[in-house]
Order: structure tokens, then sequence, then C-alpha cells
């Protein structure tokens, strides 16, 4: 469809918004709405009131002040009848934005200002009218306005201006939605929908709007929902029909499992690991998540997994989304597996072409029963002799594609996921909806909730003094500095590496000479991490310098102390993981975060750690700071693009969605129906999802 308006600079930026077509514009819902129908004559105005206004920049004067720092752009606005002074503070581009003769939509409160004894609006929205844009005035006021995210240089007046045309010209709307479920819960026709989220009907109620939940948009954000849940039952409908393999839980099984265990398993890893069981016994190919909170023993748990696998003549896989993590989950694997003589093997991009060959031989021969690495694992000459079980860690790092080029290595191999992130409900459901859910919600027996306190850097002294009674006690401490290592700005990674180095230098030579301080970072040699790792293990280390590599699967009962530098710098589900390495023994540990200069978002950040040891309430505070986006990371998250759904403030609206999505696709009116929505998915929504979701 051509819509006046969008040439190909605007149709760039828009595409890199991921509004490529029409269609994607109608779905591209404001983010709030005004209401500007108060529309008056600057001489009618009085103070207090929310008042829209359409006059012309007069004149435009930024008065000096003493304070320097302190920046005010006052323009005067006349119309035919009067005046009105417009402030701004700290944004001087706009006076090159009101330029005398410009004429401008004006919407704010009015206010009088006694000094001058004259009728002011302070920082009021604005948008500037031009003569080359048909019914300005009457489409950006006069009305209630919604108001859009701008996309790169098209303004939400631009983006107004364009969805006007599209409404105002649309054909009729193909209404997908089954009838049965749009009549029985009331919900609008598409087309009536579609007009009403941009064009809300003069008596539409404002509060409803900007709470997102007229009739309308909770028709949109449904809709949303409906299909990725149709998709996603649908997955997991076809999942079940594929065959498998049926594992058998024989007694040799149980005793190499005994015989592994180095603790007695908790009540709850005991329902988990019967609940994979029981699923690795049916001929469906297993998919499962694995979810549980830091120290819980979800590893421990994957294992015995992989010992059912191995023990019925099967491989076991299990990937990582970094090397770091990789490397970690091979030594520990290595070590539990020792007392059964399983071939353990890494397989990682950093290897050396001589040990990538041997690993792949042995691979491939069967001689490797458990393989542990990155995504290298899944590149196309890795040939798997037998894989029968597949375990995934963080998978929300690594999106739905890899999970699927792994399961196909292999007949069909059961998949594992582990989460170390608790992952909100409303959140599991959306990322992992093909996936069945066990959850570890019980911590081994004599672990004691770890006592976490806020420093700024100014009481470091204080910390040390606190590192070293308790390493004179016979404990033992980590100080984390934050290196992202998976960031893409290699000179960011640099920089943050360099201060990890002079911190370990200042710490081991001035703060704790008479101590043996060691340093672990992501670019040590694997030799030298394993090497590091295993001092600090045996005690040869008491203070261990590092980075984030240490984040998961460190396991050391004797560390007491973990200090987090610039904690404001992680986010609240990392430094529940770092807390997470210690209290791993029967003392009491304690976990310092350190901080610079705080925003009140990073206060907030800091109370909720110092407050919850419960990492499903520090995820939940996490997602509602950072939003799902930015609480997974964005890249390859696996987590939908939504356009008016939104995960936190729509959980019911998502719920009624899957229960409606999953009842639709056990029992639709007929075989026909579903094909038909089949086909809307992969023609309408797939690529807006970003998931592949139907084969």
């Amino acid at each position: 469809m051509y819509v006046k308006g969008v040439g190909p600079k605007r149709a760039e930026d828009l595409q890199a918004k991921g509004l490529e077509t029409a269609a994607d514009l109608l779905t591209y819902a404001p983010f709030r709405y005004e209401d500007r129908s108060n529309v008056k004559p600057l001489s009618q105005l009085a103070p207090g009131e929310m008042a829209t206004v359409l006059a012309e920049v007069a004149s435009v004067h930024s008065p000096r002040f003493r304070r320097r720092n302190l920046q005010l752009i006052e323009v005067v606005f006349e119309d035919d009848s009067g005046r009105l002074t417009g402030k701004w503070f700290h944004q001087p581009y706009l006076s090159n934005v009101f330029t005398v003769g410009t004429r401008v939509a004006l919407f704010g409160k009015v206010e009088f200002d006694t000094y001058r004894g004259e009728l002011s609006m302070l920082h009021p929205e604005y948008e500037v009218l031009r003569e080359d844009e048909e019914d300005d005035a009457a489409l950006h006021t006069g009305r209630i306005v919604p108001i859009y995210e701008a996309a790169g240089k098209v303004s939400t007046k631009v983006l107004r201006s364009v969805l006007k045309r599209i409404t105002d010209q649309l054909p009729a709307l193909q209404d997908a939605l089954p009838p049965h479920i749009r009549q029985r819960l009331k919900l609008p026709d598409l087309q009536a929908a579609t007009r009403e989220l941009h064009f809300p009907s003069p008596d539409a109620d404002l509060r409803l709007l900007n709470a997102f939940r007229s009739p309308a948009q909770y028709r949109m954000i449904f809709e949303e929902f409906f299909w990725l849940e149709t998709g996603m039952a649908v997955k997991r409908g076809q999942a079940r029909t594929e065959t498998g393999i049926a594992f058998e839980l024989g007694d040799k099984a149980r005793e190499q499992i005994k015989k592994m265990l180095p603790f007695k398993p908790t009540a709850a890893q005991k329902r988990v690991l019967g609940e994979i069981a029981r699923d690795m016994a049916t001929a469906a190919p297993m998919s499962r998540l694995l979810q549980g909170d830091v120290g819980s023993g979800k590893t421990i748990v994957a294992a015995q997994a992989g010992v059912i696998a191995v023990e019925n003549g099967y491989q076991s896989a299990v990937l990582a989304p970094t090397e770091i993590l990789a490397m970690q989950h091979y030594l520990y694997f290595k070590r539990i597996f020792e007392p059964l003589n399983y071939q353990v093997l890494p397989l990682t991009g950093s290897m050396s072409k001589k040990e990538k060959d041997f690993a792949k031989r042995a691979i491939a021969s069967g001689f490797a029963s458990i393989v542990v690495g990155t995504h290298a694992v899944l590149e196309e000459d890795v040939e798997f002799h037998k894989l029968g079980l597949a375990i995934i860690d963080e998978q929300h790092r690594f999106g739905v594609m890899q999970r699927k080029a792994l399961q196909q290595k292999g007949v069909t191999p059961d998949v594992l996921v582990m989460t170390a992130t608790p992952i909100p409900r409303t959140l599991a459901l959306t990322i992992y909806g093909d996936l069945d859910v066990s959850i570890i919600d019980e911590l081994p027996p004599g672990r004691k909730p770890v006592h976490t306190s806020h420093k700024t850097k100014l009481e470091l002294e204080q910390v040390y003094s606190f590192i070293l009674r308790e390493v004179k006690s016979g404990r033992q401490a980590y100080i984390v500095y934050p290196v992202i290592e998976e960031s893409e700005n290699a000179s960011e990674r640099g920089l943050a590496l360099k201060a990890a180095q002079a911190a370990y230098q200042e710490l081991s030579k001035d703060v704790f000479p008479q101590l043996k301080v060691g340093l672990l970072h992501g670019k040590l040699p694997p030799p030298e991490k394993e090497a590091v790792m295993d001092a600090f293990k045996r005690g040869e280390i008491q203070v261990l310098v590092s980075t984030t590599v240490i984040e998961v699967g460190v396991d050391v009962p004797n560390a007491t102390v973990m200090v987090i530098e610039n904690a404001e710098r992680f986010g609240l589900a990392q430094i529940h993981q770092l807390r997470g390495r210690v209290g791993r023994g029967a003392a009491q540990s304690y976990c310092v975060l350190v901080t610079d200069k705080l925003s009140d978002t990073g206060r907030e950040r800091i109370r909720t750690l110092v407050d919850s040891n419960d990492g499903f309430y520090i995820a939940e505070m996490d997602l509602k700071l950072r939003g799902p986006g930015e609480f997974l990371g964005t890249r390859q998250s696996g987590l939908p693009t939504f356009r008016i759904g939104n995960l936190l403030r729509d959980r019911e609206i998502l719920e009624l969605a899957r229960s409606e999505a999953q009842g639709f696709v056990e029992s639709p009116p007929s075989q026909q129906d579903l094909q038909q929505a089949m086909r809307y998915i992969r023609d309408n929504w797939q690529r807006r999802y970003g998931l592949a979701l139907i084969g």
C-alpha cells in the first residue's frame, strides 16, 4: 500500500524500527494519549487549567543568570486575542526550533507569572505546524491525541499524520481471531479496534486509554498474545507426536547416580529428577525447562539426567552461551563423573585446531560420553555417534534456532534447558512456552541466608578490614570487578580488564601484603584458570580478585565474603548470581555491594538486594526496573517482539490468551479452522515475533 508522506528516507527510518509495511504501522500503538480537546484563544485561558492553544512565535529570548549552569529559553506566543510565554529549562536547541512567525500547537498547564503579571506555560508539549501538512490543527489538537515513540527522525506528529491517512483509506481488514472467542470475550472487531487504537472517539475514557485497558487496546493485546500462544501450543503438540528415545531408568543407572552424588538430594531435587526421568522414559522427546534459585542444585540434577542417557548407551551434550561458563561446566562435570569413568570432553571456539580435531573424532566415535561446549558444538562438522540428551544452559541467551540445531544433531534427543536466572512465571510462559517447567524451590539443608550490606567507595577501608578478619578466622573472600566479558566493545572490555589487574596489584601489594591474593579473568588460558580455581578451592589463595567469570558454577564452601565493586554496573540477577558463590558452607556468609554515585533506580536496585535473598522476587524486581528486553539481554533473547502487549502490565491478558489458545488448538471448531489459523500466523505474525514458531 502506497502511503503519502512516506518517501525513501522516512521508509528507511521506519524500517530500522521494524516497521516495514502499512500493516506494521497499524499495530504500532501510541504509548500514551493526551486530551487536547480544550482548544482556546489565548485571551480565554485561566490559570490552573490544562489547555491546547494554537499560536505564532512572536519572540525568543534566553535570559542570563548568575548561575551559569542555569539555561532558560522564553518564547512569546501570540494569536489574534492575546499572548502567552512558554518556558523551557536546559533545552537550548529550542531557540532553533521556535523561529519568529512559526505556527505552533502548545499543550500544557496554564500558570500565572506573578513577577511579570502574565500567563505562561512551563515545559508545555509542543508541535510545530507546517503549512504543507493538511489539517494540522484538526489532527494534532482539539481531540484525544495519540503520542507515538519517534522512529529515527520520524516524529510522533509525522507518525500521526501518516497513520491518519492509512486509517482513512483502510480496506476491509481480515479478522482472523476465531469468532467464537471474540464473541465470548466481547472483543470489538479488528477494523473498529484498529481505528480506535490510533484515533479514539471523543467520548473515550482517557484514564482507560493510558492504562491500556480500552476495549480496542484490550483486543489488540489479547490478539498479539493469542497468536503467539497458539503457535506455541501447536509446537508442543507437534513435539509430542515425534518419536524420540524411551530411556530406561534401570538398577545400573540408579547405582551410578548414588556413586556420583556428593550429597543427599533435597526433596525438591528428587521431585524434579522424577519429572525428568518420567519424560525420558516416554518415547516422545523431552522438552523441559529446569528453573531454580542460586545454589539450589540444578547442575547436579542435570548431571543425573546425563547418567540415565549414558547408561542407556547414548551421549549427552552440554551447551553454554559463553566459553567461561562452558569451561566451568566442563570442570564440574569432569570432577563429578570421575568416579563413573565417563569421558568428558570440552569443545569451544578458542581451542587449537589439533584439540578440536581430537574432540570431534572422540565425539563421532562415541569415545566421549559427555561433550561440554559453546556454539562450536553446533558446527556442521561436529557429528555425534549417538546423541541422546542435550542440556542447554541459559537458553534465553541462545534463541530457539540454536536449540533446534542441536536437536538436529541426534536422532531426536531429549532437551533439558537450565536457567540460572529465576524467571518470573509470565516471562517463562512466553519464552519457554513450548517447554514443560520444573522448579527446584528449596535450598540444600543447613544453608544460612547470605547477609548483604551496601557500602560506598568512601567506606572501602572498613570493607578491607572485614575481609582481613574473616581470612584470619580461616575463611576466604572474593572481590569482583565489573568486566563485561561478552561486551561487543573491545576497548570497554580492555579498560575494565586493566582496572581488575590494577586492583589486583594494589590489593596484593598495599592492602593485603600479608595474604595470598590471586587473580582470575576471562583472558587467562584455560589451564591457568583451572590452576587458579584449584588453588582457591584448596585454600592456597585467600582472596580471589576476579571478573564475573565466577558468576556461575563455582563452588568453594569455605569462601564466606563476596565484595562486588561498582555494583551499580551489574544487573540485579547478575549480582544475585555472584552472591550465590558464597553461603555454600555452614558458616555465615556476607555480600558487600560497593557503589559509586547512585541514581534513584540504582538505589532501588541495591535496596532490593539488601532486603531479599529470594531469586524469583529479585528477578521480578529486575524485570520491573529494566523491562523484559534488557532483563534478558535483547540480542537473541528468544523474547518475541510485542507491539502493544507488555509482559509486566498485561499478565492477566497473557494468561487468558494462553488458556484460550490451548483450548482452541486442542478442540478447534474444525481442523480447517486450525489450519487457517496456522497459515495466518505464518503469513502475518512469524516475522514480527522473531521466533521459528511453526514447522
